[in-house]
Order: C-alpha cells, then sequence, then structure tokens
C-alpha cells in the first residue's frame, strides 16, 4: 500500500499555503474593513500552516502574516507553497 508524501520542513522552517486573491476577495478583516473585489495582483502575505519545523511557537493549522519577501516558493502536488523562516512570521492571526 502507497502512504501519502508530505513535506517535513528542516530546522525553523514553516511550510504554508499562501491565501489566494479569491479567498480575500469580498471578506472583511478583523478591523471590520471590507477587502474590496480589486485586491492588488501582488502575493498574500498571509496563509496557513500546513507544517512546522522545530520552530517553537507556530502550529500546524495557524493563519500566520510574513514578510513578503521571505519566502522559497516550491510546487508540491500542483499547488504553490511557502518555506519560509520562524523569524520572518510576523504574527499569527487568532
Amino acid at each position: 500500500m502507497k502512504t501519502k508524501r508530505q513535506i517535513k520542513p528542516f530546522g525553523d522552517r514553516v511550510l504554508v499555503k499562501p491565501f489566494t486573491e479569491e479567498d480575500l476577495k469580498g471578506k472583511k478583516n478583523s478591523f471590520g474593513i471590507i477587502i474590496p473585489d480589486t485586491v492588488s495582483k501582488e502575493k498574500s502575505a498571509q496563509g496557513k500552516v500546513l507544517a512546522v519545523g522545530d520552530g517553537k511557537k507556530i502550529k500546524v493549522g495557524d493563519t500566520v502574516i510574513f514578510s513578503k519577501y521571505s519566502y522559497d516558493e516550491v510546487e508540491y502536488e500542483g499547488e504553490e507553497l511557502y518555506l519560509i523562516k520562524e523569524e520572518n512570521i510576523l504574527a499569527i492571526i487568532k
């Protein structure tokens, strides 16, 4: 029987699935501001944590804000994912 492979980040790296424009369109943020459908074409600096290395504060399932230019892009099973050092994660959204 074949098991599904997973990515396990090394060290303090975190695997994040960035939010897409579709994830953000027409939604309110936590301050009640509606994000318009004309969201910037820049890549998101928010995403959901899929896997963690030996980091101490970030957990799988957390929604995080990260520095826009501090990640390595990887494609895995047709999805674009980011590998980010824990020090480049700026905040956890609760």
